[in-house]
């Protein structure tokens, strides 16, 4: 099929630490770009960098004729507003509690949960079909799980790995930066393994420990898939992980953007 007769999306995941966007050609993820979130930049900013990215090979900002963002950086979302206006003449579908009535999940407090983690919940129920719990490594560690029937029944949030690695080492004069993979034993017989040992072995064993309260609070086993970034250091050590997949959050976005009409 010729690149042109293709309908293509753009989804745009905004996070804390990075901006996560790609382009979906109506059946596969054909491109994907991570940057750095910066809240003060400029929407002119902002339209440089995607101008310069979506034409680098194939000219995108031609192709696109649909476009959906989540945002939890609020202070963004008027700035990358102006420039998806600037740069496409399709008006963007913006992820918020005004659409969820549309979608095939039940929110219970759509104020209060953050539209990444309702496109998580929209790719893996879409996927599992049943009781699953999304774990997502990203700059908070955030576990949500949905029932059966497609209810987000809650959300566990803890500081994420690199949020608490940063913590800790840029306010401990000693501790140096470090790469966050598994140690060779629990042990750590220096610095680098010590911090190892607590972060990634000891966060491991937090995830692991609230799908065992779940399990037990629910009375049934969850499915478990994980994304974000760390997601493919921490599922080989844990318990109950099985499943990664780093599109999750674009992969829930494509969904929404289906199930919407802007």
């Amino acid at each position: 099929m010729n690149i042109k007769t293709l309908k293509m999306l753009l989804a745009i995941d905004i996070g804390n630490s990075n901006i996560v966007f790609g382009i979906h050609d109506s059946e596969k993820w054909v491109h994907e770009w991570r940057i750095l979130t910066v809240p003060d930049k400029t929407a002119d900013e902002y339209e440089v960098i995607f101008r310069s990215l979506l034409t680098n090979t194939v000219d995108y900002v031609e192709k696109v004729d649909r476009i959906v963002v989540s945002s939890v950086v609020p202070q963004l979302l008027r700035a990358f507003t102006e420039m998806l206006d600037s740069l496409f003449t399709v008006k963007p579908l913006i992820v918020g509690p005004e659409i969820y009535p549309m979608l095939p999940l039940k929110v219970l407090n759509p104020y209060e949960i953050g539209t990444d983690l309702i496109a998580n919940s929209m790719a893996a129920y879409k996927r599992f079909g049943s009781l699953c719990t999304v774990v997502d490594f990203g700059t908070a560690l955030t576990l949500t799980t949905i029932s059966d029937e497609g209810e987000i029944l809650g959300v566990s949030i803890a500081p994420g790995l690199k949020t608490a690695i940063k913590s800790l080492t840029g306010n401990t004069a000693q501790l140096p930066s470090v790469h966050l993979t598994p140690p060779p034993s629990v042990l750590g017989e220096n610095t680098v393994h010590a911090l190892q040992s607590g972060v990634v072995l000891g966060y491991s064993g937090l995830v692991d420990h609230l799908i065992d309260l779940l399990r037990n609070e629910l009375g049934n086993s969850p499915e478990v898939i994980a994304t974000g970034g760390l997601a493919n250091v921490l599922a080989p050590i844990s318990r109950y992980i099985r499943v990664v997949d780093q599109q999750l959050t674009l992969e829930g976005l494509r969904l929404i953007s289906d199930c919407v009409t802007v």
